[in-house]
């Protein structure tokens, strides 16, 4: 599992360190591409099959269930991390993600999520819940 959370940057080139944590994990290939969320998810390749399988068995003939393939599947590249530790990141989703130099690094149980630094600290994002956000939306899990 992913886990912690770490601050780091892209250089000019696009390219971020992965958190020494993650690298043995990710592996050299990994797959990226855009969340639900305005961030990059980052799987392993073994976990991005596993994606693959669930969203595989899902009614094709559901326009929601298509739209949601385009997003995932059609943004998704396989990225190798190099000597240095370094994943390029496409442009494509650097813009996706609001990235500019600084990012938010996140373990997110199967998945690592990149986040511009100014998203994720924006008043209001509807990704960091607060405490009794957090346990409403927990309860209707029985959690």
């Amino acid at each position: 599992m992913f886990m912690g959370t770490y601050y780091n940057s892209i250089d000019a080139k696009k390219r971020m360190i992965v958190p020494a944590k993650h690298r043995e994990r990710l592996g050299k290939t990994c797959v990226l591409t855009k969340s639900l969320d305005k961030c990059i998810d980052v799987y392993t390749m073994e976990d991005w099959e596993k994606q693959m399988e669930k969203i595989e068995v899902l009614p094709q003939s559901d326009p929601a269930v298509r739209a949601f393939i385009r997003h995932f599947c059609a943004n998704a590249t396989e990225c190798d991390i190099d000597k240095q530790g370094r994943l390029l990141i496409p442009q494509e989703l650097v813009d996706y993600a609001g990235i500019k130099k600084d990012l938010v690094t996140m373990g997110a149980m199967r998945k690592i999520e990149i986040w511009a630094k100014e998203v994720w600290s924006t008043p209001g994002n509807d990704s960091r819940l607060n405490s009794e956000d957090f346990a409403k939306a927990l309860e209707k899990y029985n959690f």
